[in-house]
C-alpha cells in the first residue's frame, strides 16, 4: 500500500504542477490578447487618420486640376518657339556630352578658331608677361598727396 500511496502523491504533485503551468499559460494568453486588442485599436486609428489625409490630398489635387483646366494655353507662336528650342537642345546634347567627357572641342568653337581653353591660356600668358615687363622688380610708386 505504501507504493500505491507514494504513486498517488506523485500523481497529485504532477497534477498540481500541470494546473500551475495551465494557469500561467492562461495569464500569458490573456495578456497577449489585450496587447493585440490595443494594437488593433491603434491600427484602426492610424487607418482612419490615413484615410482622412488621403481624402484631403485628393481634394487638393482636384482643386489644382480644376485651376489648371481653367488656364489658357500660351499663344501658338510661343509653343512653336518652345518646341524648336527643345529640339535644338536635344540635337546639341551629343556634342556637349563629347566636350564634357573631355573627348572633343567646345561645341561653340568653329573649325578655324582656337579652342576656348587655348584662348584662356593665351590671355593668361599675355597678362603674366605684361606684369613682368612693367614691374622690373621695382616697388610700387607712392600715391601723390593732396595739399591741405
Amino acid at each position: 500500500m505504501s507504493a500505491s500511496l507514494r504513486e498517488e502523491m506523485e500523481l497529485i504533485e504532477k497534477h498540481e504542477e500541470i494546473l500551475g503551468e495551465r494557469a500561467e499559460l492562461l495569464e500569458q494568453m490573456e495578456s497577449r490578447r489585450e496587447q493585440l486588442k490595443l494594437q488593433r485599436k491603434q491600427q484602426v486609428k492610424e487607418g482612419e487618420a490615413a484615410r482622412r489625409r488621403n481624402a484631403t490630398l485628393l481634394q487638393d489635387l482636384q482643386k489644382i486640376e480644376d485651376c489648371l483646366r481653367g488656364r489658357q494655353l500660351p499663344p501658338p507662336t510661343i509653343l512653336a518657339l518652345e518646341t524648336k528650342y527643345w529640339a535644338s537642345v536635344e540635337e546639341s546634347i551629343p556634342a556637349w556630352e563629347h566636350f564634357l567627357q573631355g573627348k572633343g572641342p567646345h561645341p561653340t568653337d568653329g573649325p578655324g578658331q582656337p579652342s576656348r581653353r587655348a584662348k584662356q591660356q593665351l590671355k593668361t600668358h599675355k597678362e603674366t608677361t605684361k606684369k613682368t615687363t612693367n614691374d622690373q622688380g621695382l616697388p610700387p610708386r607712392p600715391k601723390p598727396r593732396t595739399a591741405r
